[in-house]
């Protein structure tokens, strides 16, 4: 009996974020993929045909037969979305290039900081999801703009003449980036290097190893968990924000969520939104899965 419990805990234990999954990941995704095989309509929802039981089985799939791939190729042959997609991916790149080059120092220093002092450093890093994410954007407004508090400090300090245009362009969209998602690459960066094990680096340093070669030999490819989950956790959501493009960016910056939101809201093109969402989250997810499958059969030859 006592087996027997515990073989259906250990089921109930799996069950449950599978469960999660299915729940807030499939159940949505199927949602929105219906959709964006649908047509526009001027309605409510705007949009037919609509999944419905009224009539019966034969009523529903009488409806199923209505779908199409048309939204999906309206995507391929307008080069909007093609470019907003590849703007997206290039923006979200570079921001988390720029995002682990400022936090692995940081992290690096947390980790060699003594003891007594690495919880108040992590609250330091963690003190800024207290505020508000959208206030947090909207402050970079005030410091950005051509009067804000960066030009006025450049201009009393001699370093420039005249207010620099950083505000509504690319590269305000890097900063606001960099600054809302560092803490995420800071985090998993300093999980790993806290975990390391020091005597490492006396051992290649007592085998003569400079200590640069010996960060390149030992302690980064230590790190690359985190290096490898930080660049996840910014990644992913930058290429699909839509904040900070909106209000730091200007009307030259192209990025998929600023599209998705204009078809959804301006547009009220439900289902083309819906497919532009789909490809999206393909985008992100096959890769992922790709990744993922390259580590698990990485960890079975080292084992």
């Amino acid at each position: 009996m006592g087996k027997l419990g515990s073989a259906v805990y250990s089921r109930l234990v799996i069950i449950v974020p599978y469960a999660w999954l299915l729940l807030f990941f499939l159940a949505p995704f199927f949602i929105v993929f219906r959709i964006s095989m649908s047509a526009t309509a001027i309605a409510m929802p705007p949009y037919t045909p609509v999944f419905s039981f009224s009539d019966g089985w034969s009523g529903f799939w009488d409806n199923v037969s209505e779908f199409s791939f048309e939204n999906y190729g309206f995507l391929i042959d307008d080069p909007l979305y093609f470019n907003a997609y590849v703007s997206s991916v290039v923006i979200a790149a570079i921001s988390t290039f720029l995002t682990l080059l400022i936090a692995y120092p940081i992290a690096y220093g947390m980790a060699q900081a003594p003891r007594s002092i690495r919880p108040t450093l992590l609250m330091l890093v963690i003190l800024p999801f207290w505020t508000s994410f959208l206030i947090r954007v909207y402050a970079w407004i005030a410091i950005l703009k051509p009067e804000g508090l960066l030009n006025q400090l450049l201009l009393a300090t001699g370093v420039i003449h005249s207010p620099l245009i950083i505000l509504n362009t690319n590269i305000a969209v890097y900063i606001g980036i960099v600054y809302s998602y560092l803490p995420f690459m800071v985090l998993p960066l300093y999980s790993s290097l806290e975990k390391m094990d020091g005597t490492l680096i006396e051992a290649a340093q007592d085998l003569g190893c400079p200590p640069i070669t010996a960060f390149w030999r030992v302690t980064f490819p230590l790190s690359l968990p985190g290096v490898i989950a930080g660049c996840m956790l910014v990644f992913i959501p930058a290429v699909g924000e839509f904040v900070i493009p909106d209000l730091l960016g200007g009307s030259e910056t192209l990025m998929i969520g600023k599209t998705l939101w204009n078809e959804f809201n301006s547009n009220r093109d439900w289902p083309v939104s819906s497919a532009v969402a789909t490809i999206l989250l393909m985008i992100l997810v096959i890769p992922i899965v790709f990744f993922q499958n390259a580590q698990a059969k990485a960890d079975e030859q080292g084992r």
